[in-house]
């Protein structure tokens, strides 16, 4: 009887623990990246920094960034608004999740204007913090050509 009791403790333990574990439904993670992307847009890097990891890394059309080109870009940015469209999230492993999405945004970039269609991805790893955007890349759609 003990034995059969240890077991089932043990049991609803290990459940509790991989309950914990579990990666947060599509939902939460959208929240995440949208919440990254607001705080871009309102420069508030604070608020980046919440939810993009110390270790982050981007990869786009003009090179890899970091945390700091990217919390220096920020303040080039003029977003007028953006949109999250087609948002789909998996686990990469009991602490990873990768996201991919499309976002339509208005804005200009150091008076350039770069409003358009993104095609985006995203990796997120949680830790002691909480799930934090590890890496992005973005890619703007080409105007079809007839």
């Amino acid at each position: 009887m003990k034995k059969s009791l240890s077991y089932a403790v043990v049991l609803c333990l290990a459940g509790i623990a991989v309950s914990f574990a579990a990666p947060p439904d599509k939902e939460a993670l959208q929240a995440k990246e949208t919440a990254a992307w607001q705080a871009f847009k309102d420069k508030k890097a604070d608020d980046f920094k919440k939810v993009v990891a110390p270790n982050f890394r981007g990869v786009y059309a003009e090179g890899v960034s970091d945390i700091q080109k990217e919390l220096s870009d920020m303040q080039k940015w003029d977003m007028k608004s953006f949109a999250i469209s087609d948002y789909n999230a998996l686990p990469a492993g009991a602490d990873t999740m990768i996201s991919t999405y499309t976002v339509k945004l208005e804005g200009t970039y150091d008076g350039k204007d770069m409003s358009g269609t993104y095609t985006c991805g995203s990796v997120w790893k949680t830790g002691k913090g909480g799930w934090m955007a590890i890496f992005h890349t973005n890619a703007k759609g080409e105007a079809a050509t007839q």
